[in-house]
C-alpha cells in the first residue's frame, strides 16, 4: 500500500555532522488553522486518507508519518553582516522529501516543532500570528510567480509562547527546494573542512543544477538565479527585511517570511524590519545585498574552484561579475513588461527611470500605479492615472504612450503581457497585520478571504477592490518583527 506521505530522503545519506537526528517535541493541543490542498496533492499526499485531527498530528510533529526521519539542519551565517560560526534549524524539523507530480524534489519542514541542539537558548517555538503570515506571504508570492517556499499547513499548538507578551503557539509546515543556504557552505568553510564542501557542492550540484559539471559552473548558476530572484523581487516591491547569508537559499527560493513586507508609497529606501536599524536590508539596497552574501559563497567555494589560489581567486571575481549585468537585464526587462514594453530601446532606461523618481517625489502608490497604466492603456478616454495631474506627468505620460505604440508586438499581446506584469493586489501591511489579530481572536475569517483574493492577484475581483487600496494615514504600519 502506497504511503500517504511519499517520503524519499536524500540528505540524510550525507555526513552525519551535516545534521542532528531530532524529533519534534510534542504539543499538548494541535489543532488544524490552514490547509493548502492544492499544495498537498502537486507532492501526492493524499489528504483524503486523513481526518482532520491526524492531519492536525501529523503537521504539529506528534505524530511522525511512515518514512519520515527527522533531523535539524547545521549551518552558519552572516546576520546584519556578523559572522555566527553556527546557527541551524533552532526551531525547524526537517521530516523528509517528497517528489512532486512533476518530479521535482521538496523538503517538508515543520517550524517551530521545538528546541534541538542548534536552538541557542530559545525555546524552539513560534507565535500563531508570524506562522499565519509566512502562509499568507509565501503563497502570495507563488501566486506571482516569483520562486518561493511555500506553506502546506498551519496548527495551533494549544500551548503560549512569550515574546513581548503571551501568544498562541503554532508550527508551520514549509515546503522548499531545499533548506541548504549560502550558510550551510559557510559552516564547513569555517571549520576548514574542505571534504565537507565538497561534499555538499557535489549533493547541491546534482539536486539543483545537474547540468553544471563543476563547482564554477554551481556557483554562476546560484549567482544567475539569484540576480533574477533579487530583479523579480523589485518589480513588485517586496522587500525582504533579514537578507542574511543564511536566509539565502542555493535553490533560488525566497525563503524566511519574518520582518518583511511590500511597498504601499513608492520609496527605494524604505525599510519595514524592525531590527534592520540602519537599513543595511533597505528596498534599493537588495541587489547589493545579495552580490555581497554571494561572494561569501564564492569565498567558501575557493578550495574547490582551482588548486592554484590566484586563479581560484580570479574565477570566483569573474562570476561575481555577472551578478550585475544579469540583475540588470532582468530588472530591465521585468520594468518593461510591466510597461508593456516586450523589447528594448535605446531611452527605456531612462523612461522607467523617471516614472520612478515621479512617484517617488509624489508618494504613489507603487503598485496601483502600474496597474493603472495597463488600465489606461485599455482605455485612455476614460481611465485616468495617479500620474495624470501637472506637466511634468503628462509629458512623461505622453513619452510612454509614443513607446508603447513603437511596440512591433500586436495590442493585444502587449496588453496581456502588462497585466501579467501588474497584479491587482498584494498582501498589503495593513490587511496582514489586521487578518493576524483578528486570528488571535479566534477569528480566521478575514484570513480566508484575504488568501484566496491573493490566490489570484492579477485578475480584477471588483468585490474586493477595497483590498486594493492604500492604507489611509493612520492604519499605515512602519514595522514588522522578527516571530522569534
Amino acid at each position: 500500500m502506497r504511503p500517504i506521505f511519499p517520503f524519499t530522503i536524500t540528505y540524510i545519506n550525507l555526513p552525519e555532522h551535516f545534521y542532528k537526528h531530532q524529533y519534534p517535541v510534542p504539543v499538548q493541543k494541535p489543532r488544524l488553522m490552514a490547509i493548502n490542498s492544492s499544495l498537498a496533492a502537486s507532492l501526492n499526499i493524499d489528504l483524503a486518507e486523513l481526518s482532520l485531527e491526524q492531519q492536525a498530528a501529523i503537521f504539529s510533529g506528534n505524530l511522525i508519518p511512515e518514512g519520515a526521519q527527522p533531523i535539524a539542519l547545521v549551518y552558519a551565517g552572516h546576520q546584519f553582516g556578523n559572522f555566527v560560526p553556527q546557527l541551524g534549524d533552532g526551531r525547524a524539523i526537517l521530516l523528509g522529501e517528497l517528489v512532486d507530480t512533476h518530479d521535482h524534489r521538496y523538503d517538508m519542514q515543520l517550524k517551530g516543532a521545538g528546541q534541538t541542539p542548534f536552538s541557542r537558548l530559545g525555546d524552539g517555538r513560534a507565535a500563531l500570528g508570524p506562522m499565519l503570515r509566512e502562509y499568507l506571504i509565501s503563497e502570495a508570492m507563488h501566486a506571482l510567480r516569483i520562486p518561493t517556499t511555500r506553506a502546506l499547513a498551519v496548527i495551533t499548538t494549544g500551548e503560549t509562547v512569550l515574546r513581548d507578551a503571551p501568544l498562541a503557539g503554532a508550527i508551520l509546515t514549509r515546503i522548499a527546494a531545499s533548506h541548504i543556504r549560502v550558510g550551510t557552505f559557510q559552516y564547513f568553510a569555517a571549520k576548514g573542512d574542505i571534504e565537507a564542501l565538497r561534499t555538499l557542492t557535489h549533493y547541491a550540484i546534482k539536486r539543483h543544477y545537474p547540468e553544471a559539471c563543476t563547482p564554477l559552473e554551481f556557483l554562476e548558476k546560484v549567482i544567475a538565479r539569484q540576480a533574477q530572484l533579487i530583479a523579480q523581487w523589485l518589480c513588485v516591491g517586496f522587500i525582504h527585511g533579514v537578507m542574511n547569508t543564511d536566509n539565502i537559499t542555493i535553490s533560488g527560493e525566497t525563503i524566511d517570511y519574518g520582518p518583511c513586507a511590500f511597498m504601499d508609497s513608492y520609496n527605494p529606501q524604505t525599510v519595514f524590519s524592525s531590527i534592520d536599524h540602519h537599513g543595511r536590508y533597505a528596498f534599493a539596497n537588495q541587489p547589493s545585498i545579495a552580490h555581497w552574501n554571494l561572494t561569501r559563497l564564492a569565498e567558501c567555494l575557493i578550495p574547490l574552484l582551482d588548486s592554484d589560489l590566484d586563479a581560484a581567486v580570479k574565477s570566483a571575481k569573474h562570476a561575481l561579475n555577472q551578478f550585475s549585468p544579469i540583475f540588470e537585464t532582468a530588472w530591465q526587462t521585468g520594468m518593461g513588461r510591466k510597461l508593456g514594453l516586450l523589447s528594448t530601446q535605446q531611452g527605456d532606461t531612462a523612461l522607467i527611470g523617471d516614472l520612478l523618481q515621479l512617484m517617488q517625489r509624489t508618494n504613489a502608490d507603487f503598485t496601483n500605479t502600474f496597474r493603472a497604466l495597463y488600465n489606461h492603456a485599455i482605455n485612455p478616454e476614460t481611465i485616468t492615472t495617479p500620474l495624470d495631474t501637472g506637466a511634468e506627468a503628462t509629458d512623461w505620460l505622453n513619452h510612454w504612450k509614443v513607446r508603447f505604440t513603437a511596440e512591433t508586438s500586436s495590442s493585444a499581446e502587449r496588453l496581456k503581457i502588462m497585466r501579467n506584469a501588474n497584479p491587482a493586489f498584494i498582501p498589503r501591511n495593513h490587511r496582514v497585520e489586521y487578518t493576524l489579530q483578528e486570528a488571535y481572536k479566534g477569528n480566521l475569517e478575514p484570513f480566508e478571504v484575504l488568501q484566496k483574493i491573493l490566490t489570484t492577484p492579477y485578475d480584477d475581483q471588483p468585490q474586493y477592490q477595497e483590498y486594493a487600496k492604500p492604507p489611509e494615514p493612520s492604519a499605515r504600519v512602519y514595522q514588522t518583527f522578527c516571530g522569534t
